[in-house]
């Protein structure tokens, strides 16, 4: 081991972010590799009410921290212990995040190479049912007294670091002290098997929680990179923190192209609903082209909202879209505007009777009606887009059928493909919606070189 100077830290605080709670209570002990050299802790005034919670966790209540320092007061003390050392911390992005940000707030500028024992005990003893502090401290025989108070949890965590010293036998904190070291940019209940293992290769990933339920998936071109990128960076929001936290394992599945894994990110998002995607899970059509028949015979026409499980003729991605595709069909194909509804009125818009007098033919209305319903049928395009496997010795296809996305899968490389029911047959198929519709259709007006057998229905 270089000769350095570790600066072992443990926070209390009013909660769990960064960036709205606020330090209670803090303490740092200095160890040079061998032995402590120095020790301080100090409770600290919040400027915050401390919640029940937290009292009944901690035992720290606003009376305790009336009179206590400021951060800022000893914002200098800080600065100067941990200046120039490793920080240390059982669950070190935790106190670093609160640590960096209050110091900065204080106008200090620091920034210090980590060091978890959390992800250290585990490289170093692998195998233990658990590796929360108290836990540890049972199983390895620590003594652990005045349990979730800064003082404390820092006196075992220091007695804990130095048992790793004398147990690192393969150097593996001085592995993951090198600025390189991918271990120092993962979450605390990664394996870092799991990140080692990813390919740098597009492809979808999934992010697993301890009870292994998916809560993200993501798409990327290379999947290590990108996986890495989440890691990365010094954010302070309670959702980042709590998402890492939650971070246990992380499988993927390598797709030939971005567009595959574009798809199959939206579908298994839509699948899955895992806690943390949010973008896609909004993003879809919300309204749609509908027809229904009155208690006299007539068919009307209109635009509304769509609502879960409910289909429509055609969705779109907004009313006005929809509202120009039906003023379109019925000027088109001569329907009377009486019978199309364009939508909801708008709040305080007066909706006057409409003058029902001289309507027109029954049947020739509905006529009329069903083939501007079919023009829309045999404007539906069916397609494949074949494009580059995830090896040499095969293709992947997409398949699109009567203008929605019917799935996706690969073939063999030699395969002769003359007819799309070919592709039809070979492709696993997903649920379709207007996001996924929108992906394929825009791909394909880009390379129509790579769009097979486009057909419309009915031509």
């Amino acid at each position: 081991m270089k000769e350095r100077e570790f600066a072992i830290v443990d926070i209390e605080t009013t909660g769990g972010n960064a960036g709205s709670s606020r330090i209670t209570e803090i303490a740092i002990i200095i160890h040079d590799g061998t032995h402590i050299t120095d020790r301080w802790e100090t409770l600290v005034n919040p400027q915050l009410q401390i919640p029940p919670s937290i009292f009944a966790l901690t035992g720290i209540d606003n009376d305790m921290v009336r009179h206590a320092p400021m951060f800022g007061d000893i914002a200098a003390k800080v600065f100067e212990m941990l200046s120039n050392r490793v920080f240390v911390a059982h669950n070190v992005n935790f106190d670093y995040s609160f640590v960096r940000h209050q110091l900065e707030q204080a106008g200090y500028t620091w920034t210090a190479t980590k060091l978890c024992t959390v992800r250290a005990t585990r490289k170093i003893k692998p195998g233990l049912r658990s590796y929360s502090l108290g836990n540890l401290c049972r199983s390895l025989d620590i003594s652990i007294e005045n349990r979730h108070r800064a003082g404390g949890d820092a006196d075992a965590t220091a007695i804990l670091f130095s048992r790793l010293l004398e147990w690192d036998t393969n150097a593996e904190i001085e592995k993951m002290l090198k600025k390189t070291a991918p271990d120092q940019r993962l979450p605390p209940n990664l394996a870092p098997r799991d990140f080692e293992s990813l390919p740098e290769k597009p492809g979808v990933y999934y992010f697993y929680n301890r009870t292994n339920k998916v809560v993200y998936v993501g798409k990327a071109i290379n999947l290590k990179k990108r996986v890495a990128s989440h890691f990365s960076g010094h954010k302070t929001t309670s959702q980042r923190q709590h998402f890492l936290r939650d971070i246990h394992h992380i499988s993927y599945e390598v797709c030939a192209t971005e567009l595959m894994a574009l798809l199959l990110e939206c579908a298994e998002i839509k699948k899955l609903w895992p806690t943390y995607n949010t973008a896609l899970k909004r993003f879809d059509t919300k309204y749609g082209l509908f027809e229904y028949e009155a208690r006299s015979g007539y068919r009307y026409l209109a635009i509304g909202k769509i609502t879960k499980f409910q289909k429509c003729i055609q969705p779109f991605n907004s009313e006005y879209e929809g509202v120009n595709a039906l003023l379109s069909l019925a000027q088109k194909f001569r329907i009377d505007h009486r019978f199309c509804k364009y939508g909801r009125p708008a709040e305080g818009e007066l909706v006057l009777p409409t003058d029902m007098s001289n309507l027109p033919d029954i049947e020739q209305h509905n006529s009329q009606v069903d083939n501007a319903i079919a023009s829309l049928s045999k404007s539906r395009p069916s397609f494949a887009i074949i494009d580059n496997g995830r090896s040499p010795d095969e293709k992947s296809c997409v398949y699109v059928e009567n203008g929605a996305f019917y799935g996706m899968g690969y073939i063999a490389a030699e395969t002769g493909i003359s007819d799309l029911s070919e592709v039809k047959e070979a492709v696993t198929p997903y649920h379709s919606n207007g996001y996924l519709n929108s992906v394929v259709f825009s791909f394909g007006q880009k390379n129509p070189a790579k769009v097979f057998g486009l057909s419309v229905a009915g031509a």
